[in-house]
């Protein structure tokens, strides 16, 4: 009897062991107790965990990159051998070496004992450079404190590298692809450079003149700060880093300016920014993978001796211009020697980017020192009918050949690059300032659109805003008849003379009208359709802005003429101004007109893209526009000149129509920040028109520096050439010594104060 009883509990506790194992679960999964009755008394059984669980457990926490929950699942021994540390190392090493984007498994089998356990599986990796792989390999399981636990060895990533085997990657890269200017020049490609110094302490006295000249006319450089800079360095010896150039541009000039003392000629083959950087903001730059990038790269399929795009186009089009990386994938023994081939795969060429840049433009614009030496701003240039960015100057600007370590001068000037100015901050796109009475443009649309102001709507413009007790700002007049004594104010004003006299108290009173009405929104929202506070879409970097929403009726006031907390970038400006042009519509500000490969169709094809439309109608925007033309035209026009560089003798010279705001905004600190925004209406076949937008950080009155600025790009765009001075230069390009920006203040300058009391 006893017997056969026990024969039968033996019989039942082999079929729980040989039971099929649970469904996986997302823990180590609990056993039943289930129990065997023997006549009256029962007896205790324990059937095995999961084995099949607890290895898919395991391969989860390998998909999501959760090492500590994979080491804690290792068997003591297994843990004793490896610290979590170089348990980690061991996968990463692997992930990197392979350039793995991903991988996943498939359980293949399972084979369960009451204390030990083998689940097979397959694993298919995923390599960025030599495609797909995979291999089979069985993880061997043990049971403790009543779960299992992993007997860990490197086979557990690939069967392959059992017996200490390693990976390694032969990497096939394809050259770099270039990028040009919409006319097909090449704005950066590999070349021969040579990179020019001097050594003070030998540069002949005598013949220093000559060599001077001779510099400039290669380099563009300033031959007088040149020249002070070698006086002063000449008793110390010290080395001068002067400018780097391509082997085709030194051409000709090589042998005579080898021939003078001082001159050190370095030569190195890079990357090459031609004219040390035509737009360097836009292009971006290149730089060694930094080691906190060194995981993120090699996952990329990039050596971590390599150069990666940072910043602008070299940035965004990376995936472009490095081409599709391609290696060999190799198992090595121990001793070095190469055991087999997991997988290959060729490279694939690079693609070129064309970008919607004006070379002739953009060249003139540094060249003729557009931004003079010592200015601080941009400037935006945009096809008013398509949203192609023609040239963006951001000043100061920065060499990007200098981040090229086999640049002799590198190491002289790298940090330079770090200055208190910010040489790498792109002030077109990234730059967030106030936008002063350029904002009127909006808050006239507003007002107009709201049914509460016509352009016969009138208001007396007076030297102060006497419409909050106790609180007085004064309008721009009261600040030059304090200067001169004469400057009277604007007096009885049209809404649209209003804006070509920018006039801060009419604004002052629709700000504020709108919020005593209860209209708290309104500017904000019309500023938001205007695309202000929000990215514009261009491909490169850029920051947002931002349009509060008043809080009381200061706050409404500094918004209607674009002070307090609202803040704006250039390019959001150029790109409403150009919407303002061409009848309403908002283009996104692209800078890529195609991206091509060697062969084939472009990847990348420019077509205007419409992010919005601006909520006015075609009669008051008629409205708006004209009163931006009396700006520039009428004799009482903030931006009418009797001088030369007046932009109203532009027009009547060419013909060509230009409509245009003038802004000075209170910056906070310092002097107040330029702006000049307009468009011009040619209509010429050959020449699109374009919006303008000018910027100068702490420039002060935007009549007096930045719509002189914004003429010269008219010049360069229209005429080819400069064709005058700033009233600040000596020559066209030069600054005088000592420095002189303004020596007048024309009639109808204008500063926007909203928060000065008298």
């Amino acid at each position: 009897m006893f017997k056969r009883l026990w024969m039968t509990l033996f019989v039942l506790l082999l079929l729980a062991g040989c039971s099929k194992p649970a469904e996986p679960t997302a823990t180590l999964p609990a056993s039943p107790q289930p129990t065997a009755t023997l006549g009256d008394a029962q007896v205790q059984t324990t059937s095995v965990p999961d084995a099949q669980a607890a290895a898919k457990t395991y391969l989860d926490s390998w998909l999501a990159e959760d090492y500590p929950t994979m080491y804690a699942m290792l068997t003591q021994l297994s843990r004793d051998a490896i610290t979590l540390d170089d348990f980690t190392a061991r996968y990463k090493n692997v992930i990197n070496e392979a350039a793995l984007s991903s991988w996943e498994y498939t359980v293949l089998s399972s084979l369960v004992n009451p204390r030990s356990a083998q689940v097979g599986y397959r694993v298919i990796m995923h390599s960025v450079l030599v495609g797909d792989f995979q291999s089979e390999t069985a993880m061997n399981l043990s049971l403790e404190a009543g779960g299992w636990h992993v007997q860990w060895d490197d086979s557990l990533i690939l069967s392959e590298l059992s017996g200490g085997n390693y990976l390694r990657m032969d990497y096939s890269i394809p050259s770099r692809a270039n990028i040009y200017a919409s006319d097909g020049t090449a704005l950066v490609a590999q070349a021969d450079a040579v990179a020019i110094g001097l050594d003070t302490g030998a540069v002949d006295p005598e013949y220093q003149e000559s060599l001077l000249n001779l510099l400039r006319t290669i380099t563009g450089i300033n031959a007088d700060m040149l020249g002070a800079r070698i006086d002063a360095w000449r008793p110390y010896g010290y080395y001068l880093p002067v400018a780097d150039v391509s082997v085709e541009a030194l051409g000709r000039y090589e042998a005579s300016l080898a021939g003078y003392s001082g001159v050190i000629l370095s030569s190195f083959r890079t990357r090459y920014y031609f004219n040390e950087g035509i737009s360097p903001h836009l292009l971006g730059y290149m730089s060694l993978i930094q080691p906190d990038e060194v995981d993120v790269y090699r996952r990329l399929g990039y050596r971590i001796d390599e150069r990666v795009g940072r910043d602008g186009l070299e940035y965004w089009g990376e995936q472009y211009l490095a081409g599709e990386r391609g290696g060999t994938l190799y198992v090595v023994a121990p001793d070095n020697s190469i055991l087999t081939t997991l997988a290959e795969r060729a490279p694939q060429p690079a693609q070129a980017i064309y970008t919607t840049i004006d070379y002739d433009l953009q060249l003139g614009l540094q060249r003729s020192n557009a931004l003079s030496d010592g200015m601080l701003g941009a400037i935006v240039v945009m096809e008013v009918d398509t949203g192609r960015v023609l040239a963006m100057l951001s000043s100061p600007g920065f060499n990007p050949n200098l981040f090229e370590p086999q640049n002799a001068n590198f190491s002289y000037l790298i940090n330079d690059l770090y200055a208190a100015t910010t040489p790498l901050l792109n002030r077109a796109t990234q730059g967030q300032y106030p936008l002063g009475s350029v904002f009127k443009i909006v808050t006239m649309s507003a007002a107009l659109e709201s049914g509460l102001y016509t352009e016969d709507s009138e208001y007396q413009c007076g030297y102060f805003f006497e419409e909050i007790p106790g609180h007085s700002p004064h309008d721009w007049t009261y600040d030059h008849y304090l200067e001169d004594g004469r400057t009277q104010p604007s007096g009885l004003l049209t809404l649209p003379m209003g804006l070509m006299r920018s006039c801060n108290p009419w604004f002052w009173h629709i700000g504020l009208d709108f919020y005593n009405r209860g209209m708290y929104t309104t500017l904000a929202d019309m500023a938001r359709a205007y695309g202000l506070g929000s990215a514009t879409g261009i491909e490169i970097g850029e920051q947002v802005g931002a349009v509060p929403e008043p809080l009381n009726n200061i706050d409404a006031i500094n918004l209607a003429i674009g002070q307090g907390n609202s803040l704006v970038t250039p390019l959001q400006v150029a790109d409403f101004i150009a919407a303002v042009g061409n009848g309403g519509t908002l283009y996104q500000p692209q800078v890529i007109n195609q991206v091509l490969p060697v062969s084939g169709d472009p990847s990348v094809v420019f077509a205007p893209t419409v992010r919005g439309t601006l909520p006015v109608s075609p009669e008051n925007l008629a409205i708006v526009q004209a009163a931006m033309y009396s700006v520039v035209m009428n004799p009482r026009g903030t931006a009418y000149r009797t001088s030369a560089f007046g932009l109203n003798s532009f027009v009547s010279n060419t013909g060509i129509p230009i409509y245009g705001k003038t802004g000075t905004a209170e910056s906070g600190y310092g002097d107040s920040h330029a702006w000049f925004a307009g468009y011009s209406d040619a209509d010429r076949e050959n020449r699109p028109d374009i919006a303008v937008v000018v910027l100068v950080e702490n420039g002060g009155e935007g009549s007096e520096i930045a719509a002189p600025i914004f003429r010269r790009v008219m010049e360069i765009y229209f005429q080819g050439t400069p064709q005058v001075r700033y009233p600040w230069e000596a020559l066209v390009g030069v600054l005088p010594t000592p420095t002189s920006l303004v020596t007048d203040t024309p009639e109808g300058a204008e500063t926007a104060t909203a928060t000065v009391s008298p």
